[in-house]
């Protein structure tokens, strides 16, 4: 399975890279995430996050989502990778790209891979029919739209 959410911001890369890096702060700024704990390391750098988000399906069906993630910060290339470690998406990569856009805004792309659930004989099918365009890509694109908000009014 491979989701791709990719959104451009009308901010400069230097005002969006912290929203993207200060993961713990995620809760105040975007509603659908319900908690973010770091377990190691220091804030907006390398170590282990636990994260918990909501899934919207409109008006009041909310699916909890949750899991825990290494997180490694490089802040020269402006990349995020995540290894989840536990949770339904355990063994899953993230890779967050913030790059320069000629308009002097950016580009955010975030790219989610992963083999599936080990379910026997279903478990890449749930993950590429269900959790990925679903459930990933539900999150994701709310994410997106949540640090441009922010990003394009700190301006």
């Amino acid at each position: 399975m491979r989701t791709v959410d990719r959104l451009r911001i009308a901010a400069h890369p230097d005002t969006v890279w912290p929203h993207a890096t200060d993961v713990e702060r995620w809760p105040a700024i975007l509603p659908h995430y319900r908690w973010v704990t770091r377990l190691e390391g220091p804030s907006g750098g390398d170590g282990v996050v636990e994260m918990a988000a909501w899934r919207p399906f409109g008006g009041p069906l909310n699916w909890p989502t949750w899991w825990a993630s290494r997180i490694w910060v490089d802040a020269e290339r402006r990349e995020v990778r995540y290894r989840h470690l536990a949770g339904i998406t355990a063994g899953m990569d993230v890779r967050w790209i913030v790059a320069a856009s000629p308009d002097g805004g950016c580009d955010v792309t975030i790219i989610h891979s992963w083999n599936g659930p080990r379910w026997p004989l279903i478990g890449g099918l749930a993950a590429s029919l269900v959790i990925g365009p679903v459930f990933i890509h539900g999150i994701a694109s709310r994410t997106l739209a949540g640090i441009a908000r922010v990003a394009e009014g700190s301006r």
